[in-house]
């Protein structure tokens, strides 16, 4: 089988906020991004689901993104945003800070939802249980930053504040809440004209996207938003300001034709004890000795809509990164399967909400992976 074989050398997500920080002078930090020397005060800001094809597709609806258009970065796999904000916040790729998916496996505990730190598909919150410091044991770059002597701020929006995801992958900053557009762009401002560092968020392109789908009218009035968010941060930008935008992953519109409703067909089911991750990027949890017989009939079954591979298969392709921690393994499926073109692995009993969606990410196609790097210098 012909995989998709990340190359480990080229600029990843988890290298941004790395080499803003080590612009800014901070030790401890390797610049593997070349960025300009002698920044004072920066700010990486992240827009989730803006795919580079996305944004240089669409450049004429967000001139001042498309004005700062630089290289891009891939966000490794899977392309989702517990994965991407993991790689901002750890500065490692998935197979070692561990979130390796929207759902994935915890043993003892069974599939959870990074983004709810719940169950899934549904139960009650898990913090208490599944301890987010556990989870991720890695010092965040934030973390480090903060040791090092950096006002750190990471903001976002306050209905985050103390969740699951938060607390295992952005722990170490001052965390501003934030409600609208107006407050984000004013505490991004200000954090960068006080001299000190913030990672930045900004969750509503993706939400368009999901529900309208990549490139339709709603999406592309949202990436106006989006432009003059960045556009008044920019116009503050001090003497050693720093704006990087970059995003956690693109977005595909999912082809109804190519779809496969895994709840509807049970033999894919013989010698599974769960499923996980999403539409576009699927864990296989297999019984015992039954491993072999789950992959084959997923190959047959999916044949050309998605790339089925094996557990030790996928880490040998360098999905996960160049390394994955033995505390990781598990939570990454006997079975993976990595969606295709624009086909959807959906599960329409047990997700009906995310079955729902028009606009999908997760694999390892260009439209999901690559996204923009885009840098706006006082």
């Amino acid at each position: 089988m012909d995989l998709p074989r990340p190359d480990p050398d080229q600029p990843h997500l988890a290298d941004v906020v790395p080499a803003v920080l080590a612009a800014m002078g901070v030790t401890g930090f390797e610049a593997r991004i070349p960025l300009a020397a002698q920044v004072s005060g920066a700010c990486v800001l992240l827009i989730d689901g803006l795919g580079a094809d996305l944004l240089d597709e669409h450049a004429e609806d967000a001139p001042v993104l498309a004005g700062l258009r630089g290289p891009s970065v891939h966000v490794g796999f899977p392309a989702t945003t517990a994965a991407g904000l993991a790689a901002v916040g750890t500065g490692h790729r998935s197979g070692e800070h561990g979130l390796v998916g929207y759902t994935f496996l915890v043993p003892d505990t069974g599939v959870i939802n990074a983004l709810r730190w719940r169950p899934h598909p549904w139960g009650p919150d898990l913090r208490d249980q599944v301890i987010p410091e556990e989870i991720q044991p890695l010092p965040t770059t934030f973390e480090r930053a903060t040791t090092a002597g950096v006002a750190v701020s990471v903001i976002s929006g306050a209905e985050f504040t103390g969740s699951g995801l938060t607390r295992a992958v952005l722990r170490g900053g001052r965390y501003v809440g934030v409600h609208a557009l107006g407050d984000l762009a004013a505490s991004v401002s200000s954090t960068i004209a006080e001299g000190g560092f913030c990672y930045g968020y900004h969750s509503e392109l993706d939400l368009v996207g999901h529900l309208h789908g990549p490139g339709s009218t709603a999406w592309r009035m949202q990436l106006r938003q989006v432009d003059r968010l960045v556009e008044s941060v920019v116009e503050t930008l001090p003497p050693g300001g720093l704006l990087a935008v970059v995003a956690d992953h693109g977005m595909v519109t999912a082809d109804p034709a190519t779809g496969v409703d895994l709840d509807a067909e049970p033999a894919l089911f013989d010698g599974v004890d769960a499923v996980g991750g999403e539409a576009r990027a699927r864990h296989v949890y297999t019984r015992a000795g039954a491993t072999e017989d789950v992959l084959q009939a997923w190959r047959a079954r999916l044949g050309p809509s998605a790339w089925v591979v094996s557990r030790d298969e996928a880490i040998a392709a360098g999905w996960f990164g160049p390394r994955v921690r033995d505390a990781v393994r598990p939570r990454i499926g006997d079975v993976v399967a990595a969606a295709r073109d624009s086909a959807v692995l959906l599960r329409r009993t047990a997700e009906p909400l995310e079955s729902a969606l028009v606009g999908h990410h997760g694999s390892l196609t260009s439209a999901e992976q690559r996204v923009p790097l885009l840098l706006a210098y006082g």
